[in-house]
Formats: structure tokens, C-alpha cells, sequence
């Protein structure tokens, strides 16, 4: 779902730069404080295993691409602050050395898949974690929370590109949000794969949210 250069206007442009940009400082704020050290090294892996599956592209129909997201593994594995963090970096690299994405839309697409798709499938894993205990409620979440992401980060995406005048509401809309149904699919079943493998084996490095507040706690125990 990368927007290339020239699909959004200036006021589009500056306003997701300016949102992206203070998410971005925030969340360096908050991972600084929050994360802890065994997880630090698990953001390079991250930052590789999302840099790669994202550079799998599919086109799509008003003016930009449909691939995995990640934002749904990079939340539950590290939390959202640095799941942003690290999915920012991947966009960066994307756009400044391969260009994929423009730098100009660098902000539109850091607010669509390092804020709104990460945060969103956070809170909704979140959600599901509370209302379902224990590990079914962590394999459900992974595959409803990162199908869910992907379709909203898409939908936001077209939004942009319809309020920027790149392509009408009725094309963009409609061709992002059925393509990035079906590859939520594949990134729910990716997403719930790697949990799956990581809790088995090392579940004290993921971020488990538990309690009344959302409270992450690693190592919960199911």
C-alpha cells in the first residue's frame, strides 16, 4: 500500500507528515522507558523479517501496491511504540534506497502502516486478549488483529488518495480495501504462525497486554 510521489497533495502531505512525526517522537519517548534488553535485539529481526515480506508487491488499481504489512507482529512482539518505531525504519529505507513509496508521501505512509496499522491492531489484540484469556485469546488476536489492520491501513490509504484527487473514492476505495481483504488473510495466518512459534519457545520476549488497564506484561503466563 505504498504511496509512490505525486499521489498526495501538499496539505495531505504535511498533515500526515506532522501526525506521523509526532507519534514517532513520542513513541522514541516511550520505547526509551519502556522496552526492556532482551528485546532489543528482537527489533533488528523484526525490522528484517518486515523489510523483506514487504518488498513482495501487488499492484493495484488507483495509484499505488498491496503486500503483508507486519504491523500486527512488530505490536504484539514488542508493543506499539516500538513496533512504530521499527516499521518506520522500514519505510524509510524503502523509500530513500529502493523507492518504494515516495519521500514526499513518506508521511502518508509512515501514518498508514507505522501508526495506523500498528496501533490498530494493537488495541483490537488488546481487546480480544482481555475478552479471551489464556492462548486462544493470543492466536485469535494475532489473526484478527493483523487482518484487521491491514484492511484499515489500506482504507486510510485511499482516503488520502481520493482527498488528494489521485483517483475517485469510487475506484481507490473499493479496489484497495476487497485486494487487502485477501492479503490480510495471509498476513493473519503469518502473524499467528510466528506467535505461535515464538510463544511456544520464548514467550518472555513478547509483549503480552493483561489486566483491567492494557498493562503489557512479559512472560504472562496462559
Amino acid at each position: 500500500m505504498h504511496i509512490p510521489d505525486g499521489f498526495v497533495n501538499v496539505g495531505t502531505a504535511m498533515t500526515t507528515y506532522a501526525a506521523s512525526a509526532g507519534v514517532i517522537a513520542w513513541s522514541v519517548k516511550r520505547t526509551a522507558n519502556k522496552l526492556q534488553e532482551r528485546q532489543v535485539p528482537l527489533m533488528g529481526v523484526m525490522a528484517a523479517f518486515v523489510f523483506a515480506a514487504q518488498m513482495i508487491n501487488f499492484r493495484v488499481a488507483g495509484g499505488t501496491s498491496g503486500h503483508l504489512l507486519g504491523g500486527a507482529l512488530v505490536a504484539i512482539m514488542l508493543g506499539p511504540w516500538a513496533g512504530t518505531l521499527v516499521l518506520t525504519a522500514v519505510l524509510a529505507v524503502q523509500a530513500l534506497l529502493f523507492q518504494d513509496g515516495g519521500l514526499l508521501a513518506l508521511g502518508a505512509n509512515v501514518f498508514n502502516m507505522a501508526v495506523v496499522g500498528v496501533w490498530s491492531a494493537y488495541g483490537l489484540y488488546a481487546l480480544i486478549r482481555k475478552l479471551l484469556p489464556g492462548q486462544k485469546g493470543v492466536f485469535v488476536g494475532s489473526f484478527v488483529s493483523a487482518w484487521v489492520s491491514v484492511v484499515i491501513a489500506s482504507l486510510v490509504a485511499a482516503l488520502e488518495l481520493g482527498v488528494s484527487g489521485a483517483s475517485p473514492y469510487a475506484v481507490v476505495l473499493p479496489a484497495m480495501g476487497l485486494v487487502h481483504m485477501l492479503i490480510g488473510l495471509g498476513e493473519g495466518l503469518i502473524t499467528t504462525a510466528v506467535v505461535r512459534f515464538v510463544y511456544a519457545t520464548r514467550k518472555d520476549l513478547m509483549d503480552l497486554p493483561v489486566g483491567p488497564a492494557g498493562a503489557a506484561q512479559a512472560g504472562e503466563v496462559a
